[in-house]
């Protein structure tokens, strides 16, 4: 009776861990072959990400179903029964986290790969990552609440606080009204097209990327690597420079402080010249133009155009040095200069008798 004793939990337990390594296994094959038989879309091998989870659910559920019955710790029947029902429904809650990340990856993969236009990618990406969020926030909030009413004493606290719920809402709603205000920013960024992932934007006079997005901030990383970390109502309720809104192209400025001498003629024809040597130039536009004057200089700028905010950055400088390298090397002339020559003394009156 006592090797039964022994035996009977020894073989539930071995019993449960084999078929579920063994459905595991099947699972993953399964999967695999239709990811092999359906290549335009990366779900099926999204969902093998599943697989863990998964064994933990069916594992967990085998043990569940006949822990009385091997007589698993039985003096301590209902804290085993009591901890098996925690880990499958947190177990459950990941393998629903799971599926619901390898669908919303899954569709936005199918539509970055059939949309040409980068500005709706963008859009869907933001949104699709926005709604995962909540669905995660979702299943972990159900989840912690079904663990906690397994136990009696928090179902009695539910029922004593379910009347009094609308005034706690208030009170809550006031305290949180910062949260809350974010919260709902989040959500109208995200489906109203406002900002999105990969815009490139003017906040504080830093420009730099919209790196992440999600319902209470927004990371935008800068030229020069630093992350600038915002709420997400700041972008509903002041003005911001959103350079990617119509389209990524955009036209810069270049300004040279000249003499007043300078070949403007020949600078328009070197500036062509070198607009053709430079990849980062999209060839809608280059223009120079006398735009000011002052007694010592005259201001010339030019106008050129770039596919995005970074090539246009890179456009910008190398237009600057190669037309003052040229102006250096073939018209020095050019150059601002200042008068060093002494004024000239004035001639002495004639004298008086």
């Amino acid at each position: 009776m006592e090797m039964e004793n022994v035996l009977r939990p020894v073989t539930v337990i071995g019993g449960a861990l084999v078929a579920t390594l063994i459905a595991g296994w099947l699972l993953d094959l399964l999967l695999r072959r239709a990811d092999a038989r359906h290549t335009e879309t990366p779900l099926w091998g999204l969902l093998r990400r599943c697989r863990l989870p998964f064994q933990v659910v069916l594992c967990t559920s085998l043990l569940r179903a006949s822990y009385r019955w091997a007589g698993i710790l039985p003096d301590h029947a209902f804290g085993v029964g009591r901890f098996l029902t925690l880990v499958l429904i947190a177990s459950a809650a990941w393998l629903a986290v799971r599926i619901a990340t390898a669908v919303v990856d899954s569709t936005y993969a199918r539509y970055a790969a059939v949309t040409e236009d980068e500005a709706r990618v963008r859009r869907v990406r933001t949104q699709v990552t926005l709604i995962h969020r909540v669905v995660t926030a979702v299943l972990v909030v159900v989840a912690a609440a079904a663990m906690l009413l397994t136990f009696p004493p928090m179902r009695a606290l539910g029922a004593s606080l379910l009347a009094s719920a609308g005034v706690l809402g208030i009170v809550a709603g006031i305290a949180a009204q910062a949260s809350l205000s974010n919260l709902f920013a989040g959500l109208q960024i995200a489906f109203g097209d406002t900002v999105r992932i990969g815009d490139t934007v003017v906040v504080d006079e830093e420009w730099g990327r919209v790196e992440e997005i999600t319902l209470t901030f927004l990371t935008v990383r800068t030229w020069d690597e630093r992350r600038i970390t915002m709420p997400v109502s700041y972008f509903t309720s002041k003005p911001y420079e959103n350079w990617s809104r119509g389209g990524a192209q955009m036209t810069g400025t270049v300004f040279w402080y000249l003499d007043h001498g300078a070949p403007i003629d020949l600078m328009r024809e070197r500036l062509q010249h070198v607009l053709t040597e430079i990849p980062e130039w999209d060839g809608r536009g280059g223009a120079l133009a006398v735009t000011d004057t002052t007694p010592h200089t005259v201001q010339v700028r030019a106008a050129v155009t770039a596919k995005d905010a970074d090539d246009l950055w890179t456009l910008r400088c190398a237009v600057r040095e190669r037309l003052i390298t040229w102006l250096v090397a073939e018209h020095p002339y050019a150059l601002p200069r200042i008068a060093t020559t002494p004024a000239a003394e004035a001639s002495p009156g004639p004298r008086e008798p």
